[in-house]
């Protein structure tokens, strides 16, 4: 019997189009889902039978309950460099091996501006205008003079500054390890935590999530805002707690927000996000972009090659 690989949570029905899966196809069974399922039940009927899950970063999330259940299981493999829906230490005392595929920084980085500048000047409402006869409906708000206030001034934090430097921002930065030193030489200024969320006109999100950055933004730091402020959360949705993040838009304490990361994804279909008039949202696609799924991909296809020789 050949090997059974499921190719999970594929929305866009791409894994073909980006990479030559016919030498997978010779030696293994090769099943790809472009639906999700969320039911815990329902997930184990439909993959009891594969010894190798190739996900699709944290799509599918996969926690020792669901692992458990998955006696046939011997391989995983996640696009990305990290995928924290894996309860890597369960599936280690399981047998089961996890590899992860490369990455492309960019696509993150330039979603977030992109909603960034959408959001302030307001393209989607005036775009929608113009689809229904309207002209000039809304008035935009400049960046050049604004402050943007970044929350984590890693890898991708330190590319919003130079953005935001290139449209002649004030940056301003705050995370709890970081220095002087490293604020400086990407362009801002370190500030306290209630400072930033005090003076930003966009904060904007760039954490790696985990158990102490769970709601680094609750409540206390959204009452810090300007009304004009805006929030921007391309990173996670935990960052942020959602109840309070939702709370101050209905009420109309800070200008807006641009989310593409939810709690829960994909977000269900009555949550108030998706019609609140200050709330720009996508479907978390800042990693969804030709060059990314190429590396994701074709990564996957070598893994699963590698994997399959000695179970030839």
């Amino acid at each position: 019997m050949k090997t059974q690989i499921a190719v999970l949570d594929d929305y866009q029905q791409a894994a073909f189009r980006f990479a030559d899966w016919s030498a997978i196809r010779e030696n293994a069974d090769l099943t790809v889902f472009s639906d999700h399922i969320s039911d815990p039940d329902e997930l184990v009927n439909r993959l009891a039978r594969f010894e190798v899950l190739c996900v699709m970063r944290e799509r599918t999330p996969l926690p020792e309950h669901l692992l458990k259940r998955l006696p046939r299981l011997r391989l995983i493999i996640s696009t990305g460099m990290r995928n924290a829906s894996i309860d890597t230490r369960a599936a280690a005392e399981l047998g089961i091996r996890i590899s992860y595929t490369g990455y492309v920084e960019s696509g993150a980085p330039e979603l977030t501006w992109a909603l960034l500048m959408a959001l302030l000047r307001r393209i989607p409402e005036e775009s929608r205008n113009f689809r229904e006869g309207g002209w000039q409906t809304t008035i935009g708000t400049d960046l050049k003079g604004k402050t943007l206030g970044i929350v984590g001034l890693g890898r991708i934090g330190a590319k919003m500054a130079r953005f935001a430097k290139a449209f002649e921002m004030k940056v301003i930065a705050w995370s709890e390890n970081l220095t002087e030193e490293k604020a400086h030489r990407a362009g801002a200024e370190l500030v306290s935590k209630e400072r930033l969320f005090k003076e930003a006109d966009i904060v904007t999100l760039h954490l790696v999530l985990s158990d102490r950055s769970r709601h680094t933004v609750g409540e206390k730091e959204l009452k810090l805002m300007k009304p004009s402020a805006f929030l921007v959360n391309t990173s996670r949705g935990p960052l942020v707690d959602e109840t309070a993040l939702l709370a101050i838009l209905q009420s109309g304490a800070i200008a807006g927000a641009a989310l593409d990361v939810f709690d829960i994804e994909p977000l269900p279909n009555d949550h108030p996000f998706r019609s609140l008039p200050n709330v720009l949202a996508t479907s978390h696609i800042g990693y969804v972009t030709e060059d990314t799924y190429k590396v994701f991909y074709q990564d996957t296809v070598k893994e699963l090659q590698e994997w399959l020789k000695p179970h030839r």
